[in-house]
């Protein structure tokens, strides 16, 4: 399945759930923000949440700074 994550065109193996997208970038359990398909998800949402072929993905890490 090809998708668009954060601007590029990558190849994962379906079925997928945004959790398990999360898991295998190496972002579990960190704190992010989804938008899949112009559509923010709650973190509720990410178990459950399905991704399909030719879905747009947008992933953004909380980081504290000051």
């Amino acid at each position: 399945m090809q998708i668009t994550l954060n601007g590029e065109k990558r190849t994962f193996d379906s079925p997928l759930t945004v959790r398990a997208l999360l898991d295998d970038l190496g972002l579990g359990g960190k704190p992010v923000v989804v938008e899949q398909n112009q559509a923010a998800l709650l973190p509720r949402e990410l178990d459950t949440a399905s991704v399909s072929e030719g879905d747009v993905i947008e992933v953004v890490q909380i980081t504290a700074g000051g």
